[in-house]
């Protein structure tokens, strides 16, 4: 079975797909059946290995792995049997992010400024790592990804990240200056590599090294999180996105517009991921439910 794994896997990254945990899982299975002699998948021998997750929504996640490469192979071997669909009975659910307000960002901002050591690039880069994340809505790996020849004219190059898009994003000119502002400083202090967010070794910054400054940041804001959580970083693209849907243009069909042209500036290759925004957009949520009940009173809108 390992043969048509590995052949899964490689068809799978000719067509883009990083598939970094799914080549873990399906070796893992693998091993597996091999050590039960078998060289088909079996739903028993799936659900053993499966069930080897110490939770239910990882037990999922290897279920799921193993499902859509059953599919895939029992097209030229039919020894291959095809498991049912979500065994554990999983269903995802998604925390209501946290919405930040107009004021919240800026005190983040300013938090970010007085990070210490003063002197250093270190709080100019937070600082214009959390506006620019307000002002685009960009994901994180996104914002750290970027080069310095990503920053054109018309806005910023981003590179085939998440689902293996490029797109461009516009800049507002406010955010241009104060992009363009901190990369002098930026080349000033640390001239060497072509990353716009760099730690104090002039690296390249992650996402491991952020997050716990994030939280260093929101403490020193004063920033609380909905319902008993901390607030997250990644939760500044939510707020563009339910910011942007509340300034959608009147009209039924023109908000529809709006929520595609969103998805596209977004990133998402499936618009459900958009139009989960709503949750947390009021205004929109109270409109949607008005119209509901006129179409089903059969009043005329």
């Amino acid at each position: 079975m390992m043969a048509a794994v590995e052949a899964y896997l490689a068809l799978r990254r000719t067509a883009g797909f990083a598939m970094s945990n799914a080549e873990y899982l399906l070796r893992s299975f693998a091993r597996f059946a091999a050590a039960r002699g078998e060289r088909h998948v079996r739903v028993t021998t799936l659900v053993d290995w499966a069930s080897q997750g110490p939770s239910v929504a990882q037990r999922h996640v290897r279920y799921q792995a193993v499902c859509k490469f059953a599919r895939q192979v029992r097209l030229e071997d039919p020894g291959h049997e095809l498991p049912p669909p979500n065994y554990f009975g999983y269903k995802k659910t998604r925390r209501i992010p946290h919405i930040y307000s107009p004021a919240e960002v800026g005190r983040l901002m300013l938090a970010a400024s007085r990070l210490t050591p003063r002197g250093t690039l270190r709080p100019r880069t937070y600082a214009t790592l959390i506006g620019l994340l307000a002002a685009t809505g960009m994901r994180v790996s996104e914002a750290l990804g970027l080069r310095l020849g990503d920053v054109t004219s018309e806005g910023l190059l981003i590179r085939k990240t998440k689902f293996q898009k490029t797109r461009l994003v516009p800049l507002h000119d406010t955010a241009l200056v104060a992009l363009q502002s901190y990369l002098e400083q930026r080349l000033r202090m640390h001239p060497e590599g072509d990353h716009i967010f760099v730690g104090s070794n002039g690296q390249p910054l992650t996402y491991r090294a952020v997050y716990p400054v994030f939280g260093t940041v929101l403490k020193a804001a004063g920033v609380q999180g909905s319902q008993g959580h901390r607030s997250r970083l990644h939760e500044l693209r939510h707020t563009f996105a339910v910011r942007a849907l509340e300034s959608a243009p009147a009209g039924r069909q023109r908000i529809g517009q709006h929520m595609v042209a969103l998805a596209t500036y977004l990133g998402h290759v499936n618009i459900d991921a958009t139009y989960w925004y709503l949750q947390t957009t009021a205004e929109l949520l109270a409109d949607i439910a008005a119209a509901g009940e006129r179409f089903f009173t059969g009043e005329q809108p």
